[in-house]
């Protein structure tokens, strides 16, 4: 049976008012991220807070901080890598400005590409490479028309389109193995979305002539060694001597003529 309508209607305004207990945001997790990541900087917080008269809430339970609080842990400096985030890449300078790599990034989704550029700039620079860029490329632009149907329904069609966007970031004045490991790096933890073409500058001696035919004889020589015995029996012997013997035996001779092979008539 339900209940008269006097007594249902206050339920319905306390529902409808929503009335619940006040509860406090508790923020003791902040503080304690907040607290580690400063100790891991190597830098004392409670030291730092009494020279400058920054009062400490309790570090066993904290639900409500006050705004001083709040304030007071804006002023303190954050460690160097958290704040290098939120800046711009840092970037070494080159000494020569020889080009030594060009990494062109290429992607149909710009968001996804400043992310990686800036990826690639900071991880150029705590390698120790000078790099330039990220500068932007033309765009490649691509139509298709596609007939929806055939025969009599061919003027019913479908245009599509495709943008590639680009980006060039070149490393100057960089040692060969270091820029190999900063590629190796980046294919690692290539972002999604995102493709790459690198192009290596090398750089030789004035005598690379020579250097380029002693390499192409190694090469040759190895090549020799390769296909030395290329058509022939693993168990096939070596020494034509051998050969011959093998050929001239007994039942080869009986196999279908009197001549033992490799001999003529006029060796007789």
């Amino acid at each position: 049976m339900a209940a008269p309508a006097y007594v249902r209607a206050p339920f319905g305004a306390l529902k409808r008012v929503k009335i619940s207990p006040s509860t406090a945001v508790p923020c003791q997790r902040l503080y304690n991220t907040t607290l580690e990541a400063f100790r891991l900087s190597n830098i004392d917080v409670e030291e730092t807070a009494k020279k400058r008269g920054i009062p400490m809430p309790p570090t066993e339970e904290v639900r409500d901080m006050t705004d001083a609080t709040k304030e007071a842990l804006k002023e303190l400096r954050q460690p160097r890598n958290v704040e290098a985030i939120f800046k711009r890449p840092l970037r070494r300078p080159a000494q020569y400005g020889i080009p030594v790599c060009d990494l062109q990034l290429r992607t149909f989704s710009v968001r996804n590409m400043e992310f990686f550029a800036d990826f690639a700039m900071r991880a150029a620079y705590y390698l120790g490479l000078p790099a330039k860029g990220p500068i932007p490329l033309p765009r490649k632009i691509e139509r298709w028309t596609v007939p929806r149907a055939n025969f009599v329904f061919k003027k019913s069609q479908e245009n599509f389109e495709r943008i590639t966007l680009r980006r060039l970031i070149q490393i100057q004045d960089g040692d060969p193995e270091t820029v190999k490991l900063w590629l190796a790096f980046l294919q690692k933890h290539q972002y999604h979305g995102v493709g790459m073409k690198a192009n290596i500058f090398d750089f030789e001696k004035l005598d690379v002539g020579k250097a380029m035919d002693e390499q192409a004889q190694k090469e040759k020589e190895l090549v020799d060694e390769t296909w030395k015995g290329f058509g022939r029996r693993k168990d096939a012997p070596e020494q034509p001597d051998e050969l011959l013997e093998i050929i001239n035996a007994e039942p080869v001779r009986k196999a279908g003529t009197d001549m033992p092979m490799g001999r003529t008539a006029w060796d007789k």
